[in-house]
């Protein structure tokens, strides 16, 4: 039995219509993840809302919330743990110091440093929200039996390794 056409099998139809030269295979996969991620995303921001935070700022927020405990981390690792250029990395950082949920301070060992640490307000609130994310990805993650989701993860970890120094230029 064939499953129904979904919106990206309607394009590619098209594409073979006036194009059959094409090979349609690759942009039927990214094209789907295109679509998913866009509505994901959407999803996501929509749940952190609640929290008053965006997806950049929560992630922000659960870098320092996984890695440190009081020492606090250096905007440049917290730059490499996440996908912002450095001027965006200042704006979040000015957004989340002026709701208290960062601080700014010096280095104990080296005054020059720079250090970004939670405040108690924002630990309470990185809590909340990862609460708040675990279960928006559970609910948007599809509904297939466990043997089926455990492949399309191994297939997108393939996917993302062979991709992974590409998306971090």
């Amino acid at each position: 039995m064939t499953p129904p056409a979904d919106i990206v099998d309607e394009l590619l139809a098209a594409w073979m219509a006036v194009r059959p030269d094409l090979d349609p295979s690759a942009l039927g996969v990214v094209g789907r993840v295109l679509i998913l991620a866009q509505g994901l995303h959407k999803s996501v921001e929509a749940a952190l809302a609640r929290h008053e935070l965006s997806l950049g700022q929560f992630d922000i927020l659960a870098t320092l919330r996984r890695n440190t405990v009081d020492r606090g981390m250096t905007p440049t690792q917290l730059l490499r743990s996440v996908v912002l250029s450095s001027g965006g990395m200042t704006s979040r950082l000015d957004k989340l110091e002026a709701a208290g949920l960062i601080v700014r301070g010096t280095d104990a060992t080296d005054r020059r440093t720079i250090v970004v640490m939670l405040t108690a307000k924002g630990k309470r609130r990185i809590d909340t929200a990862t609460t708040t994310r675990f279960a928006e990805a559970r609910a948007s993650a599809p509904v297939l039996p466990a043997q089926d989701l455990e492949k399309l993860e191994e297939l997108l970890r393939t996917w993302l390794l062979q991709n992974q120094m590409k998306l971090q230029e």
